[in-house]
């Protein structure tokens, strides 16, 4: 792996499965980054060329494959021990379907040595589009575009969650809280972690001046999909350790 080598250092983490539609835009998006960074893609057995492409097209890339889909906590938690490993001192968690400004990262790590108290730090989640926050983002922080986003103060704002699609986390900050936990498989475990690492005293905030696109407006939500989305919600509440909330 060709290391670019940063201080403080980063090394972005995607969980991948089918990533070819986003991989050209999401990993372009982390080699035109003002601060340089290193990435580590763990595949969860994608059945089309994301392998492939990777190895072909960006051989820099740190690829670990799985035989299989082992879910996005355990996958996650693998390449966070490569990251460990590696010694990095910050990752920057970030969705196949998702990519970043040119700036992103500088001002994330800019806020995160200057704001020790944070385990969290996010961009702000603009859609595939880039004309209004990604819905979700809207529903956690109220923030519906970028220009709402510029127009807030302080540079940081806390808010009590921010889901996983876009997160920089300092690496000693993940080793204190421990990994994602494996009773979920896919979603929910976000939120317990960021339950967990609020528990300890860590706070969740987003840099209002940091930008990435998440790229997801297009897909409904299936009876499936909604019955399993309600059983996660229940799960996280049974067992948040900050339950009084």
């Amino acid at each position: 792996m060709d290391r670019k080598k940063s201080s403080p250092s980063v090394c972005v983490l995607i969980v991948s499965y089918n990533f070819e539609r986003w991989i050209d835009k999401c990993i372009t998006s982390l080699q035109n980054s003002s601060f340089p960074v290193s990435i580590v893609v763990v595949d969860n057995g994608s059945e089309d060329n994301t392998c492939n492409i990777l190895q072909k097209s960006y051989p820099e890339v740190q690829l670990i494959k799985n035989s299989d889909n082992m879910g996005f906590g355990r996958a996650n938690n693998a390449g966070m021990e490569y990251i460990t490993e590696q010694d990095y001192k910050y990752a920057f968690l970030l969705n196949q379907d998702a990519w970043i400004e040119t700036e992103t990262i500088s001002r994330l790590v800019d806020a995160a040595e200057k704001n020790r108290d944070y385990g969290i730090l996010s961009p702000v989640h603009l859609n595939g589009n880039g004309n209004a926050a990604d819905l979700g983002f809207y529903e956690y922080t109220g923030i519906r575009n970028r220009e709402d986003a510029l127009k807030l103060n302080p540079e940081v704002i806390e808010y009590k969650f921010i889901n996983a699609a876009m997160w920089l986390i300092p690496v000693s900050t993940w080793n204190d809280v421990g990994g994602f936990a494996t009773i979920f498989s896919h979603y929910g475990e976000d939120l317990n972690w960021t339950q967990r690492s609020r528990k300890l005293g860590y706070k969740v905030g987003v840099v209002k001046s940091a930008f990435g696109y998440h790229d997801r407006e297009e897909r409904p939500l299936s009876r499936t999909k909604f019955f399993y989305s309600e059983y996660v919600y229940f799960l996280t509440e049974a067992v948040n350790p900050r339950s009084e909330e």
